[in-house]
């Protein structure tokens, strides 16, 4: 059984399922501010680990798998948080890695009526440094309503790389200006904290879930 952490009301209308990106856990201090922010906005939000993570817990130091590996295990904290009796509408996605994995079970929960849309915070386009090495084939015929916060600093797809990218127009993606990989952005350059942009992110989400509820 999937092992999660809720923040917000049990009773919103919709509920964000988040898993965490390579390297960080879903209770690190960047995943914990997102969920509160989403929180406070009026979502519940549901985070939860793949087993390489949750294994570290336990002294275990297994490195990240492959990402499409752990797609059977998104698939089954969707069931689980199903089982739950979570009401209303399910949006899923992650942080970088994690929304990675998202979106490439995305579709496919999407047709089932599983779930009504993907966020996908930092996406992973590619390897820092190695940006022929492309992770976006599927993102060409995506399907499933889909919103891509990413940061004009983030080594992992910057606006003139990504706009090159032909995704599909199911696809938006909303960039915070001077923010990292984690959104953060240099507060003596940019005039934003990272708060501003998480508040930011959660209101646009927030809107955007409206939309998709009228549909």
């Amino acid at each position: 059984m999937t092992t999660f952490l809720f923040d917000g009301d049990d009773t919103a209308p919709v509920t964000i399922l988040l898993a965490h990106g390579a390297g960080a856990s879903m209770d690190s201090p960047s995943m914990t501010a997102t969920a509160k922010a989403l929180a406070a906005a009026g979502f519940q939000v549901a985070r939860f680990e793949f087993h390489y993570m949750a294994a570290r817990r336990y002294g275990q130091r297994k490195p990240p798998p492959r990402a499409e590996t752990v797609n059977p295990e998104y698939i089954k904290a969707i069931a689980n948080l199903r089982a739950r009796g979570v009401a209303g509408k399910l949006i899923i996605g992650g942080k970088s890695m994690g929304g990675r994995v998202a979106s490439m079970v995305a579709d496919e929960m999407f047709a089932k009526g599983e779930i009504a849309g993907l966020v996908c915070l930092g996406y992973p386009f590619h390897p820092p440094g190695k940006p022929e090495q492309l992770r976006t084939k599927h993102l060409a015929g995506l399907k499933t309503p889909t919103l891509i916060f990413q940061g004009t600093r983030d080594e992992f797809g910057t606006p003139d790389e990504v706009a090159g990218y032909g995704l599909a127009d199911s696809i938006e993606v909303i960039w915070l200006e001077d923010g990292d990989h984690d959104l953060k952005p240099r507060k003596s350059i940019s005039g934003f904290s990272t708060g501003d942009h998480l508040k930011m992110v959660a209101e646009k989400v927030w809107g955007w879930a409206e939309r998709l509820q009228r549909t």
